[in-house]
This record gives structure tokens, C-alpha cells and sequence, in this order.
């Protein structure tokens, strides 16, 4: 890709002149522990993402949800995030196992912040804890143990920019659907008729399987 005419950003002193200096607030708002506040934040959240990277910096994320409080607290500057059955690419766990480091966004739905979490991860196979992930009779096959490092709240201006929450903004006849996304880039060959199926009303039935 052409970098003609681009102006690249290669120091902090340079990123300090187009950004600014944070205001006192921000830089004050960082935690170690968990306020009632931030358990409650967890209590309400139903879905979050989990960034990693391996060793060389190579980046992944990806979205974990469950019914709200999913999350479980385990103590004040600890949590964990339960595994459910997924398509067992397990890219972040990979990265977890070479790279501890991980960060996490708590999202509720219809509120425009956030909660962010930074920690060391660890996964877990088995503890006594699981049996309080139970879900539709589902026990986590595994779970991400984050003792925590840095935690604060985010401001709402990306979703009030990009009006996520606002039902009149969606417009999501405007892509293929998921089977026909499939069939184009994943299962090629495959027809279109069991895709649509396969991704229809019985796909949510066996989330827990």
C-alpha cells in the first residue's frame, strides 16, 4: 500500500502534539481493585471482549457472552471469564499460554461506557468455582483467571459517534448473511440451502452443546 503524501507518528512527543496532555481525571481514574461500583458493572454485563497477543506481539481478539454476571469476582482484583463451546480455534488461549498480559472491555447493553479491565490471565480446567458458571446445564470447559492490574471507567463518545445503541441506525440487510458469508470465504461448495439452515433458528438451540 502506497504511504504517499502520509505522515506517520513516531514518538510520544509527536503523539502528545496531535492528542494533547490527558487531563488529571483520566490518569487518576486507574485501579487495582474492584469498587462495588465495578462489581455491579460486572453483575449487569452480559458480553465482553478479550484482547491477547503471543510473544512476538501478535494480536487477537475475541468476544465472550453469557447471560448477565457472567463474569465471576473471586476476590477484589480478581475474575473470571468462562469458556463455552466455540469452533476451538482457541487463538487467544495460545496467546495466554506464551503472553499472560490480556485486556477487557465489559459492554451493557443501551450504555455508552464501558468498564476496562488489564491483567496477567491464567487459564483454569478445573476449580471449585465452576459450579457457579452453570448455564443451561453447561459447565465451563475452562476459564480465564484475570488478576487484575488496572481497571477504570470509559466515556461514551464512540458510541454516541457511532449510535450503536440506536435501533433506527441498523441496517443489517445491508450485508449477505452469515451462511452466505460462510459459503463465499469458509465452506465453499457447500449449498447455500443447508447453510442456511445449519445458521438458522436451530444454530442458537445448540450453543450450549
Amino acid at each position: 500500500m502506497g504511504a504517499e503524501g502520509w505522515e506517520s507518528i513516531e514518538s510520544a512527543d509527536e503523539l502528545r502534539e496531535v492528542l494533547g496532555i490527558p487531563k488529571p481525571a483520566a490518569l487518576a481514574k486507574e485501579r487495582r481493585t474492584l469498587h462495588e461500583l465495578d462489581r455491579a458493572w460486572l453483575a449487569a454485563s452480559p458480553f465482553c471482549l478479550v484482547a491477547t497477543s503471543d510473544a512476538d506481539g501478535n494480536c487477537d481478539v475475541s468476544p465472550k457472552g453469557d447471560p448477565p454476571g457472567f463474569t465471576l469476582v473471586l476476590d477484589d482484583s480478581t475474575i473470571a471469564v468462562p469458556e463455552r463451546p466455540g469452533n476451538r480455534r482457541a487463538d487467544g488461549f495460545h496467546n495466554i499460554l506464551r503472553n499472560p498480559h490480556v485486556g477487557l472491555i465489559y459492554f451493557v447493553p443501551g450504555r455508552g461506557d464501558t468498564l476496562r479491565v488489564n491483567g496477567r490471565a491464567r487459564l483454569v480446567r478445573e476449580a471449585p468455582f465452576f459450579d457457579r458458571m452453570v448455564v443451561k446445564g453447561h459447565r465451563p470447559s475452562l476459564a480465564i483467571v484475570v488478576e487484575i492490574e488496572q481497571i477504570f471507567h470509559h466515556c461514551s463518545k464512540a458510541f454516541l459517534r457511532s449510535e450503536l445503541w440506536r435501533p433506527e441506525s441498523w441496517n443489517p440487510q445491508v450485508l449477505p448473511s452469515r451462511a452466505r458469508i460462510a459459503q463465499a470465504l469458509e465452506r465453499q461448495g457447500e449449498p447455500i440451502e443447508e447453510l442456511e439452515r445449519y445458521y438458522g433458528p436451530a444454530y442458537a438451540e445448540g450453543i450450549y452443546r
